[in-house]
């Protein structure tokens, strides 16, 4: 049988953010991370050229054939924009996929087998955490210049030491319960503890630290793309659209700014949803 806990005062403090302004702002924010989300991941289905493919002279103003105008190679904006957010998306998504499956992994592990195997895994995890994320970043990308999997990698490292530390904690608490105690006096297996008991009982801090990871992990994929890192130097990212287009703003500024403003909306809407789910989750464990 499972047992999730369910912390006194709950209800009341979850009425307290179900306030029909809290749910307007949610909802929006949903919209707006739902939509942007869409886009980047259906937009290369509608971009109306080539994204890599030069059409037309540099920094051209936007018209009927170029609504966005044409970058620092005459290529078409929109396209590039439309195509651009696919692999950052993706990077991000499964980066924090990644980083949440061996935190959950590690951080269990790490209080259901011995403590001395903890300790030894959170040491080694504390070693990663130590290193500078984007410093990480930068040797394993531009160590495999060109690859998406070394970039995905090396986000992922750079984030799992934090929900390894996250869902260790977890564990720990739900281990530390009496009724887990019970559990195992009775006869149940560390498996059926873990399966019936403990993984029901982490689900929402593992919900929250995705969320947050994602933030993290958007940062992180974006800066790289910035800074010229990840896939081949064509293809189209917001990140590098923004870096590549900046010397000529003072021709169009279109080209640098319509990639620049997906991204801040992009991290601002994932961000706001995350700091909900951290509120709520955290005000429903009090």
């Amino acid at each position: 049988m499972t047992t999730v806990l369910a912390p006194s005062g709950r209800d009341s403090r979850s009425r307290r953010l179900d306030t029909p302004w809290r749910r307007r702002a949610l909802l929006l924010t949903g919209a707006g991370a739902a939509s942007l989300l869409l886009l980047a991941l259906l937009g290369p289905l509608f971009a109306p050229h080539s994204p890599t493919a030069q059409l037309a002279a540099p920094f051209q103003q936007p018209d009927g054939r170029f609504p966005l105008g044409t970058d620092v190679l005459g290529r078409d904006v929109a396209s590039r924009v439309l195509s651009g957010g696919r692999a950052l998306v993706l990077t991000a998504l499964s980066a924090t996929a990644a980083a949440g499956a061996v935190g959950m992994t590690v951080g269990v592990l790490a209080v259901m087998v011995s403590r001395r195997l903890g300790e030894v895994l959170l040491r080694c995890a504390d070693a990663l955490a130590v290193l500078p994320a984007l410093l990480l970043v930068l040797v394993l990308a531009a160590g495999f210049p060109g690859s998406a999997p070394a970039l995905t990698v090396s986000v992922a490292l750079a984030t799992v030491p934090f929900s390894t530390r996250v869902l260790r904690a977890a564990a720990d608490h739900v281990l530390a319960s009496g009724y887990v105690e019970a559990a195992l006096v009775r006869g149940d297996s560390r498996w059926a503890v873990l399966r019936h008991d403990v993984l029901p009982n982490i689900a929402g801090p593992a919900l929250t630290d995705a969320a947050l990871r994602l933030v993290a992990s958007l940062h992180l994929a974006a800066t790289a793309g910035f800074l010229g890192l990840g896939p081949g130097g064509a293809a189209p990212d917001w990140g590098r659209m923004v870096s590549e287009n900046v010397p000529g703003a003072t021709l169009a500024a279109v080209p640098f700014l319509a990639p620049a403003l997906l991204l801040v909306l992009l991290s601002v809407c994932v961000g706001l949803l995350a700091g909900d789910v951290a509120d709520r989750a955290g005000r429903g464990a009090v």
